[in-house]
């Protein structure tokens, strides 16, 4: 035999991951970025308590970590007002996701998405052999409505829903998802992407009933709390579904100075509120610099701003690469029409002076 054997579905599907990471692209190009904008990073870092706990959590690295996340699960169960039963912690939301399609798609099983959602979802649910069902935005948002009727339509096993939205940055009302369940199909269960809750306005977290079966809600430590290197995040659910994930996660796949960390972010309630306001203060100077420029800033719950380039998605594809090539790493939404806009994290002060003396040449670039 002169090589492995692979199933027909590895064979099928296409050799490609869902981002190009910057760091893959500075070694492609040989310059660094000089401002990192476009992964949604929380750019003002992880809270000092954070940064405590997993450099003493450091010194014991040599051990696994807590397989069940035990002193992390309590502390969100307190806030949540649940039990620990209902929660499980993975490698962020991406490792969550990855486990949940694992738990509910078999090859050919229908699954419901947005046309230029989080595209890591679609990686997860073609490489279990699923089969994807897209939506398009309405209005620069995810609709809802229409993504229940479509997975009645095809017996859905799973909606996949943002809210926030990336990457347009855009929400519902919590309160409107809530309603709406009562037109989600029997046997559909709703995912509810929350990775960007935590810079939303009040009002925005849907008051989801713990035990409800229709919905699982995904949260991460990634954004506000600053710990995207960590991968660690956490879903929310009735205790049956929670329970398959035990089958089949990795029990020791989160190590023991990511636990720590997360733990101490979570209970650093006045870190979170000063993470807030400097996001917010990001977003106004990327809506200034934007309009500075003759683009449009969308409204935005997250921790980005997607800018409307004001042409089609060749243009803003070029005054992305524009930027790239003034060292500036920003991202774009992949499908029409929301490819119009360019995607910008909030970052620090000084990364913003960059952007803003970058975009006028990758612009009049892109015109040119």
């Amino acid at each position: 035999m002169s090589h492995a054997r692979t199933t027909p579905l590895i064979q099928s599907l296409p050799p490609k991951v869902p981002f190009v990471g910057p760091e893959v692209q500075e070694r492609l190009s040989g310059v660094a970025f000089s401002a990192r904008l476009g992964a949604n990073e929380n750019a003002f870092g992880p809270s000092p308590s954070a940064i405590e706990a997993m450099q003493e959590g450091a010194a014991e690295i040599w051990k696994y970590g807590d397989s069940s996340s035990f002193d992390l699960r309590t502390a969100i169960a307190a806030r949540q007002g649940c039990k620990i039963e209902n929660i499980v912690v993975g490698e962020g939301i991406d490792g969550l996701l990855g486990y949940l399609v694992r738990i509910m798609v078999a090859q050919g099983d229908a699954v419901v998405t947005s046309d230029g959602a989080y595209p890591t979802f679609n990686y997860h649910v073609t490489g279990y052999g699923g089969a994807l069902h897209k939506v398009a935005y309405r209005d620069d948002h995810e609709d809802l409505p229409v993504l229940m009727a479509r997975a009645a339509e095809v017996d859905a096993k799973l909606i996949y829903f943002a809210n926030p939205d990336n990457p347009m940055g855009s929400c519902l009302q919590g309160a409107d998802i809530v309603a709406a369940l009562d037109d989600l199909p029997d046997g559909c269960l709703l995912i509810l992407d929350e990775a960007y809750v935590e810079f939303a306005p009040e009002g925005i977290a849907a008051p989801v009933e713990i035990n409800d079966p229709r919905v699982i809600r995904m949260r991460t430590f990634s954004k506000a709390y600053g710990m995207a290197g960590a991968r660690i995040g956490y879903a929310l659910g009735a205790v049956p579904l929670i329970a398959e994930f035990e089958k089949i996660r990795n029990h020791f796949g989160l190590n023991r100075a990511a636990q720590a960390g997360a733990l101490a972010a979570y209970e650093d309630d006045a870190w979170l509120a000063h993470i807030r306001q400097e996001v917010a203060r990001a977003r106004d100077e990327i809506a200034r610099i934007a309009h500075d420029n003759g683009l449009t800033p969308l409204p935005s719950a997250t921790n980005f701003v997607s800018v409307d380039c004001g042409e089609d998605g060749d243009f803003a594809r070029a005054v992305l690469a524009g930027l790239t090539a003034r060292g500036i790493f920003v991202r774009m939404p992949f499908v029409a029409p929301q490819d119009r806009c360019i995607r910008v994290s909030c970052g620090r002060p000084e990364d913003l002076e960059k952007l803003a003396a970058a975009l006028p040449g990758a612009l009049a670039e892109a015109r040119s």
